[in-house]
């Protein structure tokens, strides 16, 4: 049972203090999710400078995406380590030495070599520095959402996470403009040239505000609670996870697969496919894009004060269910009325935003003496498997179901449904709270 202090603790109102580490934490998550993601929009122009210029066009883009999908292989090893020793020494270490991981080879990629200087040894370099920036962000994400929701009242969780969630897709839209400013400013061929390393070289810098800023956060009080009351993990974090918690794990998994689908499918494989099935221009689709990211950034939060008020499993069954409605009227309607891309997009963005949920669900699946690890196992793995092999999964149905995106995540909500439905019956006291038990 909670403590009178952890008691007091979740009914106190949200404070000033809150609201700065809300603000400074999502900031910081923005500036890092720019720095990891920046590479996408920049694949093309890489793919000419770090290999061979007799390599084939479709080889070269193969390879410039293989050291893209690197970053996502490296997350989960970086997520684990980095996660041990956040259950073992403190949360804000992690925290803070994450955005440093990820600004140092970010600012590095902007001053490499090209293949014309450096021969092989510059691919090698930036494969390397892609799984540094991997690393970094499997330690960044699943331990923002645990820094933000053990400062947090307890009943202020949904909104922590869902804030924390907001920053980290308004870093997409962030590389997003930056990347549109950049192909705009300069010719293709100053791009190549040289205005490639700009982003790079700007997200250097980014992330040494970012862990500037962060100095000026304090750790949890969770887990200064926990150190006080020598209730540190004693064994490996992760083993105590596998070993205590594997309804916990499973729960987290399924439902990053959920977030997967929202994400990847939506909101990163859609400009594309807009462009294929409906012969929308680029700039046109990717401006769509853009206003479908703000909406989810805003409807992250929204959905996130929605778990604050009526609890994370309603929310959560009515999110996905509003997702799945919602999905069709947007696949269906674009190709019947182009004219109303934008707002449809703006609107299916926004439903996406339930998963802002997701991250409340799962620091909530896990004690406190281990949370940092049991989320961050559960989130990289899946998100390294499902993120990884949805794009794939996606493009072969789509040879027989031109519909197959609609059809993909609309199956995702449907479990999304189904794990709401447990949420709010048998794990009703499981994934009840936050602060530790005395």
């Amino acid at each position: 049972m909670p403590t009178p202090l952890n008691l007091e603790a979740a009914q106190r109102p949200l404070t000033g203090q809150d609201v700065r580490t809300l603000g400074l934490a999502a900031l910081g998550g923005a500036l890092e999710f720019y720095d990891f993601i920046i590479f996408v929009f920049f694949t093309t122009v890489i793919g000419q400078l770090f290999f061979p210029p007799d390599t084939p066009d479709w080889l070269r883009q193969l390879q410039a995406f293989g050291l893209f999908a690197a970053g996502y292989l490296a997350r989960p090893l970086g997520g684990i380590i980095m996660a041990h020793f956040g259950d073992r020494t403190g949360r804000k270490r992690m925290f803070t030495l994450s955005v440093f991981m990820m600004a140092v080879p970010t600012l590095l990629i902007g001053s490499l070599p090209t293949y014309a200087t450096a021969g092989y040894a510059a691919p090698l370099a930036l494969l390397l520095l892609r799984m540094l920036q991997g690393a970094a962000v499997g330690g960044e994400v699943p331990g923002a959402w645990v820094f933000v929701s053990e400062h947090v009242p307890e009943r202020r969780v949904g909104l922590a996470c869902g804030t924390l969630t907001s920053g980290l897709t308004l870093g997409i839209l962030l590389g997003s403009l930056v990347a549109t400013t950049v192909n705009k400013v300069f010719s293709p061929e100053q791009v190549q040239a040289f205005a490639w390393r700009l982003p790079f070289l700007v997200g250097g810098v980014f992330g040494f505000l970012a862990v500037f800023l962060r100095r000026w956060l304090s750790e949890t009080p969770v887990f200064e609670e926990m150190r006080q009351r020598r209730a540190l993990v004693k064994e490996l974090p992760l083993k105590a996870v596998l070993r205590g918690h594997g309804v916990a794990v499973v729960v987290s998994m399924l439902l990053t697969w959920v977030l997967t689908a929202g994400i990847v499918v939506v909101i990163l494989m859609t400009p594309t496919l807009l462009q294929k099935l409906h012969g929308f221009p680029p700039a046109q689709a990717l401006e769509a894009a853009s206003v479908a990211t703000l909406s989810l950034a805003v409807g992250c939060v929204a959905y996130g004060l929605f778990a604050d008020r009526v609890g994370v499993g309603r929310a959560l069954g009515l999110g996905c269910a509003v997702l799945l409605g919602v999905t069709y009227l947007f696949y269906l309607g674009v190709g019947t009325s182009p004219g109303q891309l934008v707002p449809l997009y703006a609107l299916i963005g926004f439903c996406v935003g339930v998963v802002g949920v997701v991250p409340t669900v799962m620091v909530r699946a896990f004690p406190a003496e281990v949370r940092f690890s049991g989320l961050s196992f559960s989130y990289n793995v899946a998100y390294a498997i499902f993120g990884g092999l949805t794009p794939l999964f996606v493009t072969l149905m789509m040879k027989s179901h031109p519909l197959a995106p609609a059809h993909y995540v609309a199956a995702l909500c449907g479990l999304g449904i189904t794990v709401a439905v447990y949420l709010l019956s048998v794990g009703r006291a499981r994934f009840a709270a936050v602060t530790p038990a005395s």
